[in-house]
């Protein structure tokens, strides 16, 4: 029997008993959380968590259990404090060498491998560790050398990067996930704090229209990197997907709706074309019979990784000096759903992004289309209301 399904056990036998509270595993460390009184007045609940600092193990759950009765008697007796369980982990110095430190991370290191559930997912986990978590966590440790307050490292690692970068946010994203680990409670405005690029700076970018999108794509001397630039503008892909999809859907008599197969990044998802007429424009049925006319580059991920793929990409575009990034094209192809009217949500699912992402990264253009919504409803009803 796992440690999850004895933790299940014991809550289920707690609710049955009438407690609103749960023992829970957060990375390797035990919690309780459930509905608990405020800290500033004892009459009003919401959902909240207490962390217990105890392993995750079977000894670590028999403790967990029996602060979980002594938590319940006293919110029966109505004598719970919130400083008998607060830990002060702000000041806590949790390792008091890099040694000890440094083990830490190997363990997380450890934590993120484990289990992947197919071939493509192991090897998106490694891209993923090498590339969003390993540079922010050896910056961590050597900023660790000068400072063992944790406070301090967190945030001294945080702020080593440019306000409103790139690396600045997910920065901030992959010690959030490495604080939880170690159970190390961050400052409460962490994410403000990390808060990158977002995409609103996308927002103002200039990017490329479609006459020049068409233009570009006729200046490319190579038909199957023809075929990638075409699929990339036509479907808004990330420029690794190109290689992971099943095109099968543009033969002659198919939707045109190709299927972006599953990775850590997004999940397997649908993509509708934006213009449709670019299928046609760019010859994309050929892939549909053929899809052995994208450029042959290793795609076997034992031996490579999606980063690799995606440079290899990015190589070509300088090559062929086509002035864009290929992730222009990307953000071009959202710009031209918000004008086509579809949905936020839908156009979000199809980029393999939450909605939260989709209406920060275009709020520029999204905002411009509310807009030019109402002018026209208003104009529209003046039109109506004037005299013949």
């Amino acid at each position: 029997m796992n440690i999850i399904h004895e933790i299940d056990l014991i809550n289920e036998n707690f609710a049955i008993k009438g407690s609103k509270l749960k023992i829970e595993k957060r990375g390797e460390k035990l919690n309780i959380r459930g509905s608990l009184p405020t800290k500033t007045d004892n009459h009003i609940y919401k959902i909240q968590r207490i962390s217990l600092g105890l392993n995750a193990d079977y000894s670590g759950l028999e403790e967990a259990k029996k602060k979980l009765q002594l938590l319940n008697l006293q919110l029966e007796l109505e004598q719970f404090n919130w400083n008998d369980w607060t830990i002060n982990r702000r000041t806590k110095n949790i390792e008091s060498n890099k040694e000890d430190f440094n083990i830490k991370i190997e363990q997380f290191e450890e934590f993120f491998f484990k289990e992947p559930k197919n071939e493509f997912l192991s090897s998106t986990r490694k891209t993923t560790w090498k590339s969003s978590y390993m540079p922010y966590l050896r910056r961590l440790l050597s900023i660790y050398e000068e400072n063992n307050d944790l406070n301090n490292i967190f945030l001294n690692t945080l702020n080593s990067y440019k306000k409103g970068s790139r690396s600045r946010k997910q920065c901030g994203t992959s010690l959030n996930v490495f604080a939880k680990f170690i159970n190390y409670e961050l400052p409460t405005d962490w994410k403000l704090l990390s808060r990158g690029y977002g995409l609103k700076r996308a927002s103002y970018r200039l990017l490329p229209n479609d006459d020049q999108i068409e233009e570009l794509w006729e200046s490319i001397p190579n038909q199957s990197w023809k075929f990638v630039f075409a699929l990339m503008a036509t479907y808004g892909l990330r420029n690794h997907e190109v290689f992971f999809c099943d095109l099968s859907a543009l033969k002659e008599n198919g939707d045109n709706i190709i299927r972006i197969l599953n990775s850590t990044k997004t999940g397997e998802h649908q993509v509708w074309p934006f213009h449709p007429k670019w299928v046609k424009t760019f010859e994309l049925h050929k892939l549909g019979n053929n899809p052995r006319l994208l450029p042959n580059i290793n795609k076997d991920l034992k031996n490579t990784t999606l980063q690799n793929i995606g440079k290899k990409i990015t190589d070509q575009f300088t090559r062929y000096k086509l002035n864009i990034k290929p992730y222009d094209l990307r953000h071009a192809w959202a710009v031209r759903t918000i004008f086509y009217d579809l949905p936020d949500t839908v156009a979000a699912r199809m980029m393999g992004h939450s909605v939260s992402l989709h209406t920060q990264t275009y709020h520029h253009w999204i905002t411009k289309r509310d807009q030019q919504k109402a002018v026209n409803n208003a104009l529209l009803k003046f039109e109506k209301r004037a005299p013949l």
